[in-house]
């Protein structure tokens, strides 16, 4: 049973009335980011010098802000945890709640980001990690600074343990909400430095198993809020049927039909598709279902486009040595070496992949009579966007625009977009109302965002003898980054960083290498999916390198054990998911894969087990085996259901997940005819950390590259046959097969 929650919409909390209105000590400590606009920079500037991440009641309680959005991923708990760890906080009396978006004091630090407060890419531990750290550092300081005084001792002679500060000659103690009752905090934050900082070997909270997730609970007993949860005073319902493209326009037969149905306040065509308001979903739902739309896609730049007729362009694309390509990654002279080596080469496809969010796309919108501010409820991973997008609509500055972020049911990339929360904008603007609006599973994949389509082509060059000398990848795909991040696009002068990751052969000792891309434009509206780039480009490289140690006569094993031999971590995962699954043994009618990826400093490696039916070509998965290595590990119990999570989502993809595309339109509109894995096909699941003391690196979107080429090269072992397209369904599995 789900509770909906009562939210009355405010004209925006005042910055200093949040500190103010902070129960206990509120520490004031902030760590600068960049903006996302300049129109942000006096709102920043107030906002930078009262910020807080850490309040601590007079009952024991310690209150921290996360930066980042929790999509199930356990961010809400483990950047928590990486406060507590430093502050020496009670875990059992540690609270936490939502950061407002404020670029400048909660942007992520990660070089990838600049600053913006968005959660994407993994790197919410891993960006926000030592500078959490630090400013919790700086707090407990500063409450051994308010008991010294108190007790009128040295600081030196004080330490901290489970939420308390100790003198050990007096033996006395005093919790840190009794400090807070008193304190005083101090204009500049203490000078903390990295070297400050605890060691791994000092940690009581990070690493440790036995620590609960904070969203669970709520989550458990249904008092969690999601956007689709928020309740507002006076809401109207909202149900749009999405435009299937970008400029397509929608002509609507009957409109005075469905403004007459019972419960339908209004029926409005926009440029983003037919809009029905109402009294209830119900309402809005039946009125949307009975819409008779033709769509005109005459200005849209994706008319036409078939995405069956398009992969015979990029195959010829991929082959056609005068195609305008972009370098990705560069190193000796490839061709060179090309030309007078032994070549092997094959090419490999990937179809369009939706998110399939449990959590169909909403937002709930407030906007004030004079329509210079609003209020938007909904489960987003970049807030400040949405803040920015909306002021430049309203015509008014990012301050009066307030995005109360809720938990998300499922992001992997899809909201990051802010479109939903524009349209209920926009429909608030209209109505005059507070509207919520909720797409039907059919317009959240009409609105889909999706994984681009790709073609690869690859070669390698091997010498007399018989060494992996030389690797060539092009990629052919439409240029995520154009379309999601259109500024970073510009700046780089029209490279995909989004779409070419992975591409480069890390932890691999290879001579000369080149990796290019080739763009391809469709008017489809491509976006980043869980694991960007590298879900499609490792698929490609890691079964292409079996096919390699095949032409070799080398163990696909062996071959990546020697091109690893230099770089420790990548060698030891190889060794421990080969170990776990006892590679070298097989199983009657069953074959087993292996493929390594190093995503952003993560090392994983991934063994999968697979028998197929030869009458059907349906592939049955039994094992998946992996083992990895992401340096410093905050919540192990997280990680390791990160990584089931990913193994699922990866073999999801794997063997059944395409969205075609007609006219420009996506042709699935719900899961029958856009299926995903189901529980009868799920393999068993076994994984294992090799944590280190390197920096943590990213967990969330790291397991599912090397799931695809795991599986097919499974196949190959036991059938000699290649699957080189994904998904790798029952009917190209057939035709494989012959």
């Amino acid at each position: 049973m789900t509770t909906h929650q009562s939210v009355q919409p405010s004209a925006g909390p005042d910055r200093r009335d949040f500190i103010k209105g902070a129960a206990g000590l509120t520490f004031a400590f902030a760590f600068g980011g960049s903006l996302l606009g300049r129109s942000t920079q006096a709102v920043a500037a107030d906002a930078a010098k009262l910020n807080a991440w850490i309040t601590i009641g007079a009952d024991d309680s310690v209150t921290l802000l996360c930066p980042s959005a929790e999509m199930g991923q356990g961010v809400w708990t483990s950047l928590p945890l990486v406060l507590a760890e430093e502050l020496d906080a009670d875990w059992s009396k540690v609270r936490v709640q939502y950061a407002p978006p404020i670029p400048p004091i909660y942007g992520n630090p990660h070089p990838v980001f600049h600053g913006a407060q968005v959660t994407a890419y993994s790197t919410s531990v891993s960006g926000y990690f030592e500078p959490l750290r630090i400013a919790a550092a700086q707090a407990r300081r500063v409450l051994i600074d308010n008991a010294a005084a108190q007790w009128k001792v040295p600081a030196a002679e004080l330490t901290t343990a489970n939420g308390m500060v100790l003198h050990a000659k007096s033996g006395r103690k005093i919790s840190y909400g009794d400090i807070a009752k008193s304190a005083t905090v101090p204009a500049e934050p203490p000078k903390v430095t990295a070297a400050d900082l605890k060691k791994p070997s000092q940690f009581k909270l990070i690493g440790h198993t036995d620590l609960r997730r904070l969203d669970v609970p709520a989550k458990v007993n249904g008092s969690a809020q999601y956007g689709i949860d928020v309740d507002v005073p006076g809401t109207v319902y909202a149900c749009v049927m999405q435009a299937p493209a970008e400029g397509a326009k929608g002509v609507v037969s009957n409109l005075d039909d469905v403004s007459k149905m019972p419960g339908i306040a209004a029926v409005i065509p926009l440029p983003f598709g037919v809009a029905v308001i109402g009294g209830s979903v119900e309402a809005t739902r039946a009125g949307r279902n009975a819409l008779k739309v033709t769509w005109d896609m005459t200005e849209s730049p994706a008319k036409g486009f078939d995405s069956a007729k398009a992969m015979e362009d990029y195959a010829a694309t991929a082959k056609d040595p005068k195609a305008p390509t972009r370098v990705a990654h560069k190193v000796g002279p490839t061709k060179e070496i090309l030309s007078g080596a032994k070549v092997v080469e094959a090419n490999y496809s990937s179809q369009y992949v939706y998110h399939a969010q449990m959590e169909p796309m909403n937002a709930t919108a407030v906007v004030a009579e004079d329509g210079k501010s609003a209020e938007i409820w909904t489960g987003t991973q970049f807030a400040a966007l949405i803040s920015f997008i909306v002021s430049t609509i309203l015509k008014t500055t990012p301050d009066k625009i307030v995005v109360h972020q809720t938990f998300l049911g499922g992001g992997y990339g899809r909201r990051l977009g802010p479109d939903i929360g524009i349209q209920a904008v926009i429909l608030a603007s209209i109505v005059k109302k507070p509207v919520k609006l909720i797409l039907t599973r059919e317009d959240d994949l009409a609105a889909a965002r999706v994984r681009p389509m790709t073609y690869h082509a690859l070669k390698a060059g091997l010498d007399g003898n018989n060494n992996l000398i030389a690797w060539y990848h092009r990629l052919v795909a439409e240029n995520v980054d154009s379309v999601a991040n259109p500024p970073a696009f510009a700046l780089s002068g029209g490279d995909d960083i989004i779409g070419w990751e992975g591409m480069e052969p890390s932890c691999y000792d290879i001579l000369s290498v080149l990796a290019e891309g080739v763009r391809k434009q469709s008017g489809t509206r491509v976006w980043p999916w869980r694991a960007i780039g590298t879900g499609y480009n490792k698929f490609a490289a890691e079964a292409f390198l079996d096919e390699v140690a095949q032409t070799m006569g080398r163990d696909p094993l062996s071959l990546r054990l020697e091109l690893t031999k230099n770089h420790g971590r990548a060698n030891a995962v190889i060794k421990a998911v080969a170990e776990m699954s006892d590679f070298a043994k097989k199983a009657p009618d069953r074959g087993k894969g292996i493929a390594f990826c190093n995503y952003d400093g993560t090392h994983t490696a991934c063994v999968a087990e697979a028998s197929v039916d030869n009458k059907t070509g349906k592939i049955a998965v039994h094992n998946l085996w992996m083992a990895i290595d992401p340096g410093v590990v905050v919540h192990p119990d997280q990680v390791h259901a990160q990584l089931e999570s990913g193994l699922v989502f990866g073999l999801s993809a794997a063997l059944f997940e395409e969205l075609a595309f007609k006219d420009g339109a996506p042709q699935a509109t719900n899961f029958d005819s856009y299926p995903v894995l189901r529980m009868a096909d799920m393999p068993e699941i076994h994984t294992k950390i090799l944590a280190s003391d390197a920096a943590p690196t990213g967990i969330g979107e790291v397991a599912v590259p090397t799931v695809a080429p795991a599986v097919a090269n499974a196949i190959a072992q036991l059938t000699g046959k290649r699957l080189r397209d994904l998904p790798m369904s029952a009917e190209r599995v057939k035709q494989a097969l012959g």
